[in-house]
């Protein structure tokens, strides 16, 4: 009766150290990439909990095997009108072309410039910002993943992680500077009349 206990609680301490090291890839991922992602959502409009959200999950934190090689953070197939450099990596099939990029940063640009590119994803961008929910379930429709929980998956990381607070820092952001320049406009229309 007592060998079954010890071999249950140590498999029990096995499994919480695994997720304690998932959590740990995780928050390490989110303290190396949000400010990428807040920068992203200031210039494109995709949200920066989307973003990362998104990256976490195709990327395994940035421990799979397409970011690892190729520093492809989102699993963006190279399509037709690809160019640069590729990766072969098994997918949905075997051996699928992947976009391949120089760094991680160039990976979270061209996420969001093929985003914003892309016919099937502009209704997201008439999306409120902070509708992460809205965004993820759009994200699906629009046909970026094949996995039909892929919106469940991302949400699930978005409030666990709270990423919803890059977003709104993001907003936050924008607001200050677009205060900023509204004063040194003013400030300078008031100094040449003068």
């Amino acid at each position: 009766m007592r060998k079954p206990v010890i071999l249950m609680l140590f498999a029990l301490s096995v499994i919480m150290e695994v997720r304690a090291q998932s959590d740990e890839a995780i928050r390490s991922y989110i303290s190396q990439y949000a400010s990428l992602a807040i920068s992203e959502q200031m210039r494109t409009g995709i949200p920066a909990a989307i973003k990362l959200a998104q990256a976490i999950h195709e990327s395994g934190a940035g421990k799979g095997e397409l970011a690892m090689k190729s520093n492809n953070h989102f699993g963006i197939k190279c399509k037709s009108n690809w160019t640069g450099r590729v990766a072969y990596h098994n997918d949905d099939e075997q051996g699928e072309c992947f976009r391949a990029y120089d760094s991680v940063t160039l990976s979270f640009r061209d996420h969001s410039d093929f985003l914003k590119a892309s016919k099937r994803y502009e209704g997201l961008f008439k999306l409120n910002t902070t509708d992460y929910q809205g965004w993820a379930f759009g994200l699906k429709e629009a046909g970026y993943a094949t996995n039909p929980k892929y919106p469940l998956l991302l949400i699930k990381i978005i409030e666990t992680y709270h990423l919803f607070e890059f977003t709104l820092s993001a907003l936050a952001l924008q607001q200050h500077s677009s205060n900023t320049e509204t004063e040194n406009s003013a400030v300078k229309k008031e100094g040449l009349q003068q």
